[in-house]
């Protein structure tokens, strides 16, 4: 079995073709093991952790809200919330007539330590932004996206930085890696399952 972390850039597509032939970039122009899949999605427009394996099983668990493994964000969004909408997004909040579940929400006094987006955001001098630490245990399409505006404060950029135990340790966007034998325990562990196949020795690659 072949289990993949890669840091994905911003506007590239979570899988490896364009499904819709519009010569976007791909994981393919990274990754060069096509025999693995992406575990779950993240959003052409969202950066950041992607696990990829060819283990259906752990794929399964991964992306099955019953096991409730915590995924972590750096969100930017406009303004700076309030505590109502802090609270708001904790407590859950109406995204197309249903309610999200509970988050982990919190205001960051300091910009986290990302590397420049491809694409810088646009910046408008009359209105602030502010930086959300997120975790999601539940995995709606735009979920975060949704969630901020609904609370009236619109994502500008969005990053995943962890998924359970794996995180983006030393990596840079475009880079991926095999899991070490220990982070792959760890991720067994926070999905209640360990017997499974020991990882590959893990190595990297860069994009080209």
């Amino acid at each position: 079995m072949r289990y993949l972390i890669f840091f994905k850039p911003y506007n590239v597509l979570p899988s490896f073709t364009d499904p819709e032939s519009q010569g976007r970039p791909t994981l393919a122009q990274y990754i060069s093991a096509p025999e693995v899949y992406p575990a779950g999605r993240l959003d052409y427009d969202s950066e950041g952790l992607m696990l990829l394996t060819d283990d259906g099983q752990l794929a399964h668990r991964l992306t099955h809200p019953r096991y409730h493994l915590p995924k972590t964000y750096f969100v930017q969004v406009e303004n700076v919330p309030t505590e109502a909408a802090l609270t708001a997004l904790r407590r859950g909040v109406i995204v197309k007539g249903q309610k999200t579940a509970p988050a982990e929400v919190e205001l960051l006094t300091v910009e986290p330590d990302l590397p420049p987006r491809s694409i810088p955001i646009r910046v408008r001098a009359t209105i602030p932004t502010a930086w959300l630490r997120m975790v999601l245990r539940e995995g709606r399409k735009r979920q975060i996206r949704h969630m901020t505006a609904a609370v009236g404060h619109p994502t500008l950029r969005l990053v995943r930085v962890a998924i359970g135990p794996l995180t983006l340790r030393g990596l840079a966007p475009g880079e991926w890696r095999e899991l070490e034998a220990a982070e792959l325990a760890a991720l067994r562990r926070a999905l209640g399952w360990s017997d499974r196949p020991s990882a590959r020795t893990s190595r990297r690659s860069a994009s080209p």
